[in-house]
């Protein structure tokens, strides 16, 4: 039985519609039941001249069509270079102090930890983007991300301990870990650092992200005087983006998405990040345009195209731009309702 040296992780056809509402004029005469709305909206005269009535348009479209496969590369990039590395630093160690380990044993040594970690990248993800570390909240989540490192740690060691007792058996070997909860310390100590070097990449990146786009943000009361634009129920959205400011229409929202502490503003292929929870910005919305279909999502009603049931109960929300988003059955039955469907 072999005992191998612990080694961390360095920092590191279309659908079918069916059902009510299928069509764009049928839709569109069941909207009009609701009530005409007015499209000319009301800007405020408070509003500095340097602001402008619309973001413009990207510049570099292609970069969000590649967005997703650089991410995802970045990643693999990461795994495969510390990989090579780490376990050529090893072997020379391994030479060096003339211990008794064969020459491919430093590389499952490290792989097996780096493969851990770059699967568990995607729970590292959702995890901060539920719970994002930002200036104004690292104070009351600091806690629970430290309990979030230990189970990373934990996954990650029996996640690699696995697939090293899996090598060396095809081997024809033995993989002693040793003493768990003396390893398990030790590979803590440097998993945290790991966890924090991998969270505070993600965390800059998205901060890169929002800046590049543009960040939506609610019009305040002036000054002075009284708003022109209703401060408790807002026709337009101030969106920062690289230096500059832009106003962007309520009505011009397709719809709304909650991503952690922020909503995802969609306006005309654009997503502006607003700090807010979807309940709390579900209140300030128009409820004859903007509806609540589900508890990550609020659709503006004049986007809408069809519906489509699903065996489930749930449903698909297809849109004039072709785009699709789900509709639980909680929601539902208040859709149809608006609609007069029965």
């Amino acid at each position: 039985m072999k005992k191998a040296p612990v080694s961390g992780f360095p920092p590191a056809p279309a659908p079918r519609r069916v059902g009510w509402g299928t069509s764009r004029d049928e839709s569109r005469d069941c909207r009009d039941q609701i009530g005409s709305r007015s499209t000319a909206p009301n800007y405020n005269a408070r509003m500095s001249e340097t602001v402008d009535t619309a973001p413009p348009a990207a510049t570099i479209p292609g970069h969000e069509r590649w967005r997703r496969p650089l991410e995802i590369g970045f990643w693999v990039a990461l795994t495969t270079v510390n990989g090579f590395a780490n376990s050529a630093t090893v072997l020379m160690d391994v030479r060096k102090l003339g211990l008794d380990f064969a020459d491919w044993e430093p590389a499952v040594w490290e792989w097996s930890s780096g493969l851990m970690m770059l699967a568990l990248v995607p729970a590292l993800i959702w995890f901060t983007r539920r719970f994002p570390l930002h200036w104004d909240t690292w104070r009351r989540l600091l806690g629970l991300h430290l309990l979030g490192s230990v189970v990373f740690s934990i996954i990650h060691v029996v996640g690699m301990v696995a697939l090293r007792k899996l090598v060396y058996s095809s081997q024809g070997f033995g993989y002693d870990f040793g003493d768990w909860p003396a390893e398990l310390l030790y590979e803590y100590l440097k998993d945290i650092r790991s966890y924090a070097s991998m969270v505070a990449i993600i965390e800059v990146y998205r901060f890169v992200r929002r800046r590049q786009q543009g960040e939506a943000a609610l019009l305040g009361r002036p000054d002075e005087g009284e708003p022109v634009d209703p401060v408790d129920r807002p026709d337009r959205f101030l969106v920062r983006k690289l230096g500059r400011d832009f106003l962007i229409a309520a009505e011009d929202i397709e719809w709304l998405q909650a991503a952690g502490n922020y909503v995802n503003l969609r306006v005309r292929g654009h997503d502006y990040p607003l700090r807010s929870t979807l309940a709390g910005i579900e209140g300030r919305l128009d409820p004859g345009r903007f509806v609540r279909v589900h508890r990550s999502y609020i659709v503006n009603l004049d986007r809408l195209a069809s519906i489509e049931p699903l065996d489930s109960g749930d449903a698909r929300l297809h849109l004039h731009d072709g785009g699709v988003l789900p509709c639980s059955r909680t929601h539902r039955e208040s859709l149809r309702s608006r609609f007069g469907a029965e």
